[in-house]
């Protein structure tokens, strides 16, 4: 016996959802009748599903989302993966260009014992991180310019997923991102590198001996980042997770 197709997953694949009876099941959990529909309505136009549910799953947890903001990925999964390596007890962490907060929610999940900081420009951002951490912990202004001047020389932990798309590329970025999300958590300067250099010449001052910054980056642009971090007297490696397809580049003050 044939089974009946399911209208809403079918709507849903005709406009390109790829794992459509999850997405149903995840908008059907949401809402139902005229809400529901609503919601269906702005997914088939394009909307990303997370800003429509108002969360995101990142390493396990639910992290509050919000329109126009930044909507994290797996693949930063691998900043956290790193971050909580040989973390030591009590430790100082700060997300920089934290966006919704995903990172520095997640290794404060698994390292209740850390005191966890995050930061970012965006307004709208700062004020869903703030839903996923410790609001006093949650700091607007440009990157070190927003961390109190106490954690200075304390910080055993720089994490940081800057915006990397090169100006010039974010018109080639899917339209979930490019349509959705502010520019700010997007765009990386002329060669995508403007903020990480920035990141990178900063963090000597902020970091405690023996103290890691952790920068997502691309592939292509990963040697790149690994150099501004050279420069600025840290010991590099790069990681590389293909089955997330993340890139970072560690860097370990001496």
């Amino acid at each position: 016996m044939t089974e009946t197709a399911d209208p809403l997953v079918e709507r849903l694949r005709a406009a390109g959802c790829v794992f459509a009876e999850d997405e149903a099941a995840l908008l059907r959990e949401a809402a139902s009748g005229a809400a529901l529909e609503a919601l269906v309505v702005r997914r088939v136009a394009g909307e990303p599903l997370e800003t429509l549910l108002g969360w995101a799953a990142f390493d396990g947890l639910r992290v509050a989302v919000a329109p126009g903001v930044f909507v994290p990925r797996v693949r930063t999964e691998l900043l956290v993966e790193l971050g909580v390596e040989g973390l030591p007890a009590g430790a100082v962490v700060v997300e920089l260009c934290c966006g919704v907060g995903a990172v520095a929610a997640a290794i404060r999940a698994r390292r209740p014992d850390a005191e966890v900081w995050a930061s970012d420009i965006d307004p709208d951002a700062v004020a869903v991180a703030r839903r996923n951490l410790p609001p006093g912990r949650v700091l607007e202004g440009d990157l070190y310019d927003a961390l109190p001047a106490a954690l200075r020389g304390r910080v055993d932990l720089i994490v940081a997923n800057a915006p990397y798309v090169p100006s010039d590329e974010i018109a080639f970025m899917p339209s979930e991102a490019r349509d959705f999300e502010h520019r700010v958590a997007l765009d990386g300067g002329a060669d995508g590198h403007a903020i990480q250099a920035r990141i990178a010449a900063g963090c000597g001052q902020w970091l405690a001996p023996g103290g890691r910054a952790i920068i997502e980056t691309g592939e292509r642009m990963s040697a790149r980042t690994a150099s501004l971090l050279e420069a600025a007297g840290l010991v590099v490696r790069v990681v590389r997770d293909e089955e997330r397809d993340a890139t970072a580049v560690v860097g370990v003050l001496g």
